[in-house]
């Protein structure tokens, strides 16, 4: 799947989620997901827990993350 289509599963709504970054409008907010990941849950376990997830959504948040890195710029202190 490409990028761009990946980071479409990708939705702010303010009256969801407090406006977190969720997948597609769903309750999930990409940081569960990525705090999940990071803690050790496997993407398999994560499509178990919330069968409303697709792998896809799982790939959009990391891309999402990436993303946002990617644009930090870092300033080197004197």
């Amino acid at each position: 799947m490409k990028e761009e289509n990946l980071l479409n599963r990708i939705t702010v709504n303010p009256e969801v989620m407090v406006g977190k970054p969720t997948i597609r409008g769903l309750r999930i907010t990409v940081e569960q997901i990525l705090k999940a990941l990071a803690g050790g849950v496997t993407a398999e376990e994560l499509l178990e827990d919330y069968p409303e997830l697709e792998k896809e959504d799982i790939q959009a948040s990391i891309l999402y993350a990436s993303e946002l890195v990617n644009e930090e710029q870092v300033f080197a202190v004197r």
